[in-house]
């Protein structure tokens, strides 16, 4: 098998996070994962890497929680019958329904990203990268017992879909009362507001916040360029006609410059010629 375990379920084995190829299970973007094998005998070997937690439980209650390390398991026997079941089927050795489940300890990055809307109702995108990390054995135990497993494991992509709802909170509470052109005056709100929603939340879960970043930028393409055009100091007039010529500049549109000095372009006019040297105008006669 895989993971350790030879070629029978009641063969001691070594529980473990390290596939045959040595490949981690525990990749970047695993937050836990659950062991496939829950006949676990006495005398199995659990390991523990640097950058996990196990949790081992039987029959839905947890037994223990162990740090980095090795640990022997040792089975309990049921009085009387059980050890008698024992030793006539297993030759001294009884098999157990064990979970092991593993829990990455490592810091990891998540993303969530949405759509808000400002106070005039102009759509925004937003995206949210924070780093999460368990710390310790209490909180690998609260986020076993309060996140579900999805199949044999629990990624960061179910974690940041836990964490949208209270992200896309946090920031309309913001976003929904500022102008277009404000928000990133408010940006610091808004990652105060997130970090102080999000901690609360995930700290049910025993996950514990380290950094978060957002980035808002209006969702229509015009738009942003309206706004970077308006931080040169352009009045909504103008940074509309610069907005225009440029337009027109990438068509190749020779109207373009006098689109944005908002000046009249004659077609059929008389053409000016210029002095390289002193940019100074001379009439053609």
């Amino acid at each position: 098998m895989a993971f350790g375990s030879g070629n029978s379920s009641l063969t001691r084995q070594v529980i473990t996070t390290l596939q045959a190829d040595g490949n981690d299970v525990m990749r970047p973007g695993v937050l836990a994962w659950k062991y496939p094998d829950e006949n676990i005998v006495s005398g199995s070997l659990l390991t523990v890497e640097s950058n996990h937690f196990a949790v081992l439980k039987s029959r839905g209650a947890v037994l223990d929680v162990y740090d980095t390390g090795q640990y022997p398991i040792t089975t309990p026997d049921k009085p009387i019958l059980g050890g008698l079941v024992r030793d006539f089927f297993t030759s001294g050795t009884s098999p157990w329904q064990y979970e092991t489940l593993y829990v990455q300890r490592a810091k990891q990055v998540v993303q969530n990203k949405g759509v808000a809307t400002s106070k005039e109702m102009a759509e925004v995108v937003y995206q949210v990268d924070y780093y999460v990390h368990i710390d310790t054995k209490e909180d690998a135990l609260k986020l076993i017992t309060h996140m579900p497993f999805d199949g044999n494991s629990i990624t960061i992509g179910e974690l940041a879909t836990y964490a949208g709802p209270v992200i896309e909170q946090a920031i309309n509470q913001v976003i929904q009362v500022t102008p277009l052109e404000e928000i990133n005056e408010h940006i610091h709100d808004v990652v105060e507001l997130c970090k102080q929603h999000l901690s609360e939340f995930l700290g049910v879960y025993g996950i514990l916040l380290n950094d978060l970043k957002v980035l808002i930028l209006p969702r229509d393409d015009r738009m942003r360029e309206l706004i970077s055009l308006r931080a040169f100091g352009l009045s909504p007039h103008e940074a509309v006609r610069y907005y225009l010529g440029l337009k027109m500049a990438e068509k190749g549109l020779v109207s373009a410059p006098n689109a944005a000095a908002g000046v009249p372009f004659q077609v059929g006019g008389a053409l000016g010629t210029w002095n390289a040297q002193g940019m100074t105008e001379i009439s053609g006669k």
